[in-house]
């Protein structure tokens, strides 16, 4: 037997159980974040979702907007687009050979799919942010505020068993001057 076949053999026998149609949440997306955030289910079948978002060194805050619907056809598949906003303060990079420190800010758009099996959700998003950063300490009194336009991608997963929720995600800003914003997160929720 070779030596990863066991685990091989563990992971197909964990993927068919979570993937058991009987275990299905059949209501939340791939990509929301389950019982942390208020989701609101229209009529017409789409899902909206909204958070306030902050890292976890303060220097960042902002929101997140995703809107999304599952293909009647296709129940299990969930697509969306994301919307986030985001300020920051005092972050410390580099223009070219120069030390700098900026306030930024980014607005940022994303399509977003992803697919449920049972109570596993794994997505991944694809978009663009448009970015602006205003140097606090300039070396030269006419130097022009930074900006541009950068690829954002990432991808998560979501695991929801009963009311306990977890997620991974990583996220990542195409741009040195928005370094800060890369995010690998993991959190774990349990309303009671």
């Amino acid at each position: 037997m070779k030596p990863g076949f066991p685990l091989a053999i563990a992971l197909a026998t964990s993927l068919t159980l979570f993937s058991s149609p009987l275990l299905a949440d059949v209501d939340t997306p791939s990509y929301a974040a389950g019982e942390a955030t208020d989701l609101m289910y229209l009529e017409n079948g789409m899902v909206l979702e909204g958070r306030d978002l902050e890292s976890p060194d303060g220097h960042t805050s902002g929101f997140r907007f995703t809107a999304g619907f599952s293909p009647l056809a296709l129940p299990r598949l969930d697509l969306g687009a994301e919307f986030t906003y985001r300020e920051s303060d005092e972050v410390p990079t580099r223009f070219g050979d120069q030390p700098l420190i900026l306030n930024t800010t980014s607005l940022g758009g994303s399509l977003v799919a992803g697919v449920r099996l049972g109570h596993l959700g794994l997505y991944a998003k694809s978009g663009f942010a448009e970015w602006e950063g205003d140097p606090i300490n300039r070396p030269d009194p006419f130097a022009m505020a930074t900006a541009g336009t950068a690829r954002v991608q990432g991808f998560g997963a979501r695991l929801q068993h009963n009311r306990l929720v977890s997620r991974l995600e990583f996220e990542e800003i195409d741009a040195p001057s928005m370094e800060h914003l890369n995010l690998i997160t993991a959190s774990v929720h349990y309303p009671f």
